[in-house]
C-alpha cells in the first residue's frame, strides 16, 4: 500500500467500535462494508472515500478502460493509505496481464465476475490475494466454492446492474447459499442501511456490497441528475430488462427508454450502453440505461460516503442490540 498519509477524518466520521467478522479480517477493514464495482463509477474518488470511511473500495474494470483504471489505481495510492480492492469484471477484460496487473497494485482483495470462477482464481490466489466471487445463483456458487475462492458476494436479483437472467431476491438467495457452505458471504442487492446489513447478518452474511447507496452519494462522480433521480425513485421505479437475451439481463432505473424497452426489448441491450457517458456524467437520462437497484425506493437523500457508513454502523448496532432485547429470550425454555 502507498505510505501517503490518508486525509484527515472529517466530522461526519465517527469513532465507532471496529467490527469482527470473517470479513473485516481477510480484508483488513474496519466495518464489513464493501462499495460495488461499478463501470465508470467505481474509481478513486468514490473508492477512496469508502476506504477512508471505515470501509473498502473497490476499482472496477467492467468500463473496459484499463488504461483509464490504470491511471485510477494510481490516483488511489494518493487518496488513501486505507485497504481497497479491485474487481475482475471478466466479460469486460480483455488483458491478458491482468492478473499480474492486479497482484502489482498492492491490494489484499479482488473480486472476480461476469464469468467462470476457475478462469482466474488459482493465479490470483499465488499471488497472495484473496479472492471473491460474484454469485446469482446457489448453482454458481457451488461451481465458485469448486473453483476454490475464499468467500463469496451473494448477490440478489434486486441488486442494480447486470443479472442473471433467472433473478432470486436475497431473501432467498442469501439463506439458500450460506446454508450449503461454511465461507465467509457479502450480501449484496438490497442493502443501503444499518437495518438491511442487519436482515443480511441474520440470513448468513458476514459483510455487506452497496451499489446505488453508493451511486446516490455526495462523492460519487455521476451526475446529480441520476442522483436526483435515484432520490425521487419509489420501490417501483425499477426495470428488469433483456430476460430473454441475447445478452445479460439487466436491471435499470425506470425512464422513458427503459419503460419501452420493458415492453419491447432491443435487438442488442448492450448497444443502448453506446452513449452511457453522457447519461453518467452528462446527465441525460435517456441517453443510455441508469443502472440502478430497487433500494432507489429506500433513498430518499445524497449523503457523504462518511455519513453513509457511519449511519449504517450505528443503525445495525441498534437494532442487533433492539432485536436481541425483544426476541432474545424467544427460544428459552419456559
Amino acid at each position: 500500500m502507498s505510505s501517503a498519509a490518508a486525509p484527515r477524518p472529517s466530522r461526519l466520521q465517527k469513532e465507532f467500535r471496529p467490527m469482527k467478522t470473517r470479513i473485516t479480517d481477510l480484508l483488513g477493514v474496519k466495518y464489513p462494508i464493501v462499495q460495488a464495482p461499478m463501470g465508470w463509477i467505481a474509481r478513486s474518488q468514490l473508492a477512496s472515500a469508502v476506504s477512508n470511511a471505515g470501509g473498502l473500495g473497490v476499482i472496477e474494470t467492467s468500463s473496459g478502460r484499463l488504461d483509464e483504471v490504470r491511471e485510477e489505481v494510481k490516483k488511489m495510492k494518493t487518496l488513501t493509505d486505507k485497504p481497497w480492492g479491485i474487481n475482475v469484471a471478466q466479460a469486460f477484460v480483455r488483458d491478458p496481464d491482468i492478473v499480474s496487473f492486479v497482484a502489482d497494485q498492492g491490494v489484499r482483495f479482488v473480486t472476480t465476475s461476469a464469468g467462470d470462477p476457475n478462469r482466474y482464481c488459482d493465479a490470483l490466489k499465488s499471488k497472495g490475494l484473496t479472492v471473491f466471487h460474484v454469485v446469482p445463483s446457489l448453482a454458481a456458487a457451488e461451481k465458485a466454492i469448486a473453483a476454490g475462492v475464499d468467500g463469496l458476494v451473494v448477490e440478489g436479483g434486486e441488486g442494480g446492474g447486470f443479472k442473471n437472467s433467472r433473478d432470486v431476491a436475497t431473501m432467498v438467495l442469501l439463506p439458500l447459499v450460506a446454508s450449503k457452505t461454511d465461507l465467509p458471504i457479502i450480501a449484496a442487492g438490497g442493502v443501503t442501511d444499518g437495518r438491511s446489513m442487519a436482515a443480511a447478518f441474520a440470513l448468513g452474511a458476514e459483510g455487506v456490497q452497496m451499489g446505488t447507496r453508493m451511486v446516490s452519494a455526495a462523492e460519487s462522480p455521476v451526475h446529480q441528475n441520476w442522483k436526483d433521480s435515484i432520490v425521487a425513485a419509489k420501490e417501483t421505479d425499477t426495470v428488469f430488462l433483456n430476460r430473454q437475451g441475447p445478452g445479460p439481463a439487466l436491471r435499470a432505473l425506470r425512464t422513458e427508454k427503459t419503460s419501452r424497452f420493458e415492453l419491447e426489448p432491443p435487438p442488442n441491450i448492450m448497444a443502448e450502453m453506446g452513449r452511457a457517458l453522457e447519461l453518467y456524467f452528462g446527465g441525460d437520462m435517456e441517453a443510455a440505461i441508469a443502472l440502478t437497484g430497487q433500494v432507489a425506493g429506500r433513498i430518499d437523500s445524497v449523503k457523504p460516503v462518511a455519513q453513509v457508513i457511519n449511519e449504517t454502523v450505528a443503525e445495525f448496532e441498534a437494532v442487533m442490540t433492539e432485536m436481541g432485547a425483544r426476541f432474545g429470550k424467544a427460544a428459552a425454555p419456559a
